[in-house]
């Protein structure tokens, strides 16, 4: 996610009080004859401790289609998403997380159901109830002003109002604030979007433009994602754009919205768009999605830009290497997603240095030369860099200095231990062999003593699981 300025906050302490939290778990009904279902709810979390509330258990999301119509001038939504699923339970009861506005009707498998909707969650009765494997669809329809969701370390995301429309971002928490769903990266899955805009206006999804129609006024976008995806990098952002289409040397489309007032700001980032990914797919393996582009919006009040998949998505111009970072992102992060959101490092740190690389590729300094540049090396060992954990930065620091820099210095240190070779060689099995699906830092260690052929317990203790500076390694 999310290359901003970086920064801490003294309610760290505050908020690592809650990731004691007890979790609401299944409740289990009494059992009934040898091979009948045994029906229980969902479970109302994950079990992430860094956000409770996210994620929900019972069931596997295979497609969201959302369809919407939004007004800038009355920051409306008239939304209506539908969630198809299958039962990994026999399920009695099961929740939605959600945030956005009052829900008006709600059905399952086309039938009008029983729901309570609270601050964060949906709790949903099913009736027939629903038996492990089943298929079932679930229709949302809600209508307001949806909100903009504040994260612990300060920062703003969910459904951001711009002066012409809006800045639509989901990391970490944001994505409930528009669309109901399973909201934690464990559960992917592929989405329809299709927004409806006064004409004039331009809305930017993920995936590829099915078809663009305007009529009495409106305009409406239809955007399609078949490769699987988190729903923190769901976006359909609102504006007023200047759209170019083109493709790589590859062969890969090309999709970029710029806010008319940045285009002159953005002209260089946007033009290494074809170049920054043909050279990542030279260094990770082939790019993992069906088209690539980006989202230059003009939001000053969010200060960063986050990996939202196909299109990054930028609150002001970018920088050549902000454009390297989040397109890194495609194969770290969003392709290869992490498990728990205290394993931040494996996306922050992985794109962190892919910039890197990007500038020794084009003539600037080489990756060596920037971890000897690098101011964060010569800190204090009492620092809060050297202390923070990168294995567990918590809530607050997920998006500091201490995942992206330290990450990158971390993978940089193991390229010098374990050579190059091995290290290139390492990077690109880990985007294939999690392709579309999830990972921890555990996987990877074991990975790379796989693919080296080396004890790394001591280079991985000092760098990633203990705090402190490494002196040796």
């Amino acid at each position: 996610m999310r290359f901003q300025p970086l920064r801490t906050s003294v309610a760290a302490a505050a908020v690592a009080a809650t990731l004691t939290l007890p979790l609401a778990g299944p409740t289990t009904a009494a059992p009934g004859s040898p091979g009948e279902p045994r029906y229980s709810a969902g479970a109302a979390s994950v079990g992430d401790l860094y956000f409770p509330d996210q994620g929900n258990g019972g069931f596997d999301v295979q497609h969201y289609d959302i369809k919407f119509t939004y007004d800038p001038a009355t920051k409306r939504l008239n939304a209506t998403t539908t969630i198809s699923a299958v039962a990994t339970q026999d399920l009695d009861q099961f929740n939605l997380d959600f945030r956005g506005p009052a829900i008006t009707k709600l059905a399952v498998n086309g039938k009008p159901m029983d729901y309570q909707q609270g601050d964060e969650e949906v709790v949903v009765t099913p009736r027939p109830k629903l038996k492990t494997g089943q298929t079932f669809t679930t229709v949302v329809a809600y209508a307001g002003v949806p909100p903009v969701i504040t994260d612990p370390d300060g920062s703003i995301e969910g459904w951001v109002p711009t002066d012409d429309g809006a800045f639509v971002a989901g990391e970490p928490q944001g994505s409930a604030a528009w669309f109901p769903g399973n909201n934690h990266p464990t559960d992917k899955a592929t989405f329809t979007l299709t927004a409806t805009v006064p004409e004039g206006k331009t809305a930017v999804g993920n995936g590829q433009l099915i078809s663009q129609q305007t009529a009495d006024g409106w305009t409406t976008f239809t955007w399609d994602s078949t490769e699987p995806m988190a729903t923190y990098l769901a976006t359909v952002t609102i504006g007023d754009f200047a759209v170019t289409r083109s493709t790589t040397p590859s062969g890969i489309p090309v999709y970029v919205a710029v806010d008319l007032r940045l285009v002159d700001r953005s002209a260089a980032a946007v033009a290494r768009i074809p170049d920054i990914v043909d050279y990542f797919s030279s260094v990770f393996g082939p790019y993992p999605f069906a088209s690539t582009g980006a989202i230059i919006d003009r939001a000053p009040n969010v200060g960063y830009a986050l990996e939202t998949q196909t299109k990054p998505i930028f609150s002001n111009a970018p920088s050549i290497g902000t454009m390297a970072h989040e397109l890194a992102h495609q194969w770290y992060g969003d392709s290869v997603s992490l498990e728990r959101w205290s394993d931040i490092w494996l996306n922050e740190g992985f794109a962190t240095y892919a910039s890197w690389l990007y500038t020794e590729h084009t003539g600037g300094a080489t990756a060596q030369q920037t971890f000897n540049s690098n101011s964060n090396y010569g800190r204090a060992a009492s620092s809060s860099f050297w202390q923070i954990s990168m294995i567990d930065p918590g809530p607050v620091d997920m998006f500091s200095n201490v995942p992206y820099n330290r990450g990158a210095m971390t993978l940089h240190a193991l390229r010098g231990k374990i050579g190059d070779d091995a290290f290139f060689k390492l990077i690109k099995e880990w985007a294939t062999m999690h392709r579309y699906g999830n990972a921890n830092t555990a996987d990877f260690v074991q990975l790379a003593e796989k693919v080296s052929g080396m004890d790394l317990t001591h280079f991985f203790d000092v760098w990633v699981y203990q705090a402190g500076k490494p002196t040796s390694w």
